[in-house]
């Protein structure tokens, strides 16, 4: 037996008015999770633990089976096991997204914070930016590292773990109240926002239309993680398929295998059908028992509170992963079982994230057993199956 996760990031929603009152998953058009959920289990999980702020960071944890009021020492450590920063016990990783502040003639802290991820901005242009902002300000105390698209590092040597601000909980605000109390870390904001908001790069993306990615955010900060062996802890070999930091430095930290998939970018164009594949190479050339595909656009489209591309970002998941994952494995004749959901909502209402329990899918391909429903939330809900603790799901999908 082989065992896949495809998880969609922030898939999860509320009933919307211009859906005719149907959620985005409810809504959209998904032919290959039709099929499997009419001889699946569906039900509802909580993937965030009582008090504990709803995040991919620890949603994420929860699903692969590690509670995350055990394990979770903070994001940005995470992220940073991910792109290879020698982190000392005594250090404090920081994300440091490159975001688009309004641009009017006021205080900098009168600014508005426009959107989190500079129009999804490439790598290769946001590391030039990156390395802009670390000529000015990089120190023997303050360390940049280059991530993915808007996603970078601060180390910061000997630091505190401080509380910040995520970005993508205040878009549309005005900054001041959510900048930081920490001198140095607000000095450093500022200034990068004076190095950023001409720079070449940025006014060509203004003149093409684009958001300029002109200041730097900090949050998400925390100590060096210690998670245990995945494949200790399950007994099954383990392989990450991700283009977010997060969850690369997830597996990294578990000792999993992270699969690289050339154009893969967190985005909503992101190559989904290079995940399928290199899912079914994993398990069925590889060596590895368990596969988990995680893919980021649902909840960027969440965070932009694009209605259409978030429907998008779900039927792509659908025919793009799901259809051509399961047909690869079918093929190759065999035996799996597929679990599918979200790690948290990001509901276009908020545009951010919530702690609210999140429909699941669970199919087995050896189990020919029928049902008459669909793969959503309000059907999760009615067919009264409910997992109070999301680390327990890993337990459940490895249980045949």
């Amino acid at each position: 037996m082989k065992y896949v996760v495809v998880l969609g990031d922030g898939m999860a929603d509320e009933p919307i008015q211009a859906l005719g009152g149907k959620t985005p998953l409810e809504y959209a058009k998904t032919e290959a999770m039709d099929a499997l959920s009419r001889k699946a289990e569906i039900g509802m999980v909580h993937t965030i633990p009582e008090g504990m702020k709803p995040g991919s960071d620890t949603a994420n944890l929860s699903v692969l089976g590690y509670d995350p009021k055990r394990y979770y020492s903070g994001r940005s450590p995470l992220e940073a096991l991910s792109i290879g920063v020698p982190m000392k016990n005594t250090d404090i990783a920081l994300r440091c997204n490159i975001v688009t502040l309004s641009e009017e003639d006021v205080p900098f802290e009168e600014r508005t914070i426009l959107d989190h991820s500079s129009g999804e901005i490439s790598t290769e242009d946001c590391t030039v930016l990156l390395n802009a902002v670390r000529k000015e300000l990089e120190t023997d105390t303050y360390k940049f590292y280059a991530g993915t698209s808007y996603r970078h590092c601060l180390i910061w040597d000997k630091g505190k773990v401080i509380e910040l601000a995520q970005p993508h909980d205040v878009l549309g605000q005005i900054i001041g109240q959510y900048l930081p109390a920490d001198r140095a870390m607000y000095e450093m904001m500022r200034k990068s926002y004076d190095i950023l908001v001409n720079h070449p790069i940025n006014l060509d993306r203004k003149r093409k239309g684009l958001n300029p990615a002109n200041c730097c955010w900090f949050w998400g900060a925390g100590t060096r993680p210690m998670l245990s062996s995945f494949e200790e802890k399950t007994g099954k070999k383990g392989m990450m398929i991700s283009a977010v930091d997060l969850l690369k430095g997830i597996a990294v930290g578990a000792g999993m295998g992270v699969a690289k998939v050339d154009g893969a970018n967190g985005g909503l164009h992101t190559n989904y059908e290079g995940k399928a594949r290199a899912a079914v190479e994993a398990l069925t050339e590889q060596g590895y028992d368990f596969a988990y595909i995680h893919v980021e656009a649902p909840d960027e489209m969440g965070h932009q509170g694009s209605v259409e591309r978030k429907v998008q970002a779900i039927e792509n998941i659908d025919s793009r992963v799901i259809a051509p994952l399961v047909k690869g494995l079918r093929e190759r004749k065999v035996d799996f079982r597929l679990l599918v959901l979200p790690d948290h909502p990001t509901p276009i209402r908020v545009r951010t994230h919530t702690a609210d329990a999140v429909p699941y899918m669970l199919y087995d391909s050896t189990d020919e057993e029928a049902h008459t429903w669909n793969y959503n939330e309000k059907e999760g809900r009615a067919s009264g199956n409910y997992i109070a603790k999301g680390h327990e799901m890993m337990e459940h999908l490895f249980s045949r």
